[in-house]
C-alpha cells in the first residue's frame, strides 16, 4: 500500500462527516461534506506526520485495509 487508508462516514451526533486515518492514532477531521472532511483529513495527516518527525516518534507504515479489500484479495 502506498498511502494511508482514510475512512469517511456521516455522524448524526456531530451533524457532518468524519474522516479518520486508522494507522495514525487520533488523526481525524470533520467536514460538512465528504469532500471537506477528506481535505481536512489530508491537512491533519500532514500535521500528524510533521509532528511525529519533529518529536522523533516512529511513523507507522500504511497497513490498515478494510475487511472488504482483504476478502477481495484473498478471493482473487
Amino acid at each position: 500500500m502506498k498511502d494511508y487508508h482514510i475512512n469517511i462516514f456521516y455522524s448524526d451526533e456531530d451533524g457532518g462527516y468524519i474522516a479518520d486515518i486508522p494507522d495514525l492514532a487520533h488523526c481525524s477531521a470533520f467536514g460538512n461534506t465528504p469532500e471537506e472532511a477528506l481535505a481536512q483529513a489530508l491537512i491533519a495527516k500532514n500535521a500528524w506526520l510533521e509532528a511525529a518527525k519533529a518529536e522523533g516518534k516512529p511513523i507507522p507504515r500504511p497497513k490498515y485495509r478494510p475487511v472488504i479489500y482483504q476478502l477481495a484479495a484473498a478471493a482473487g
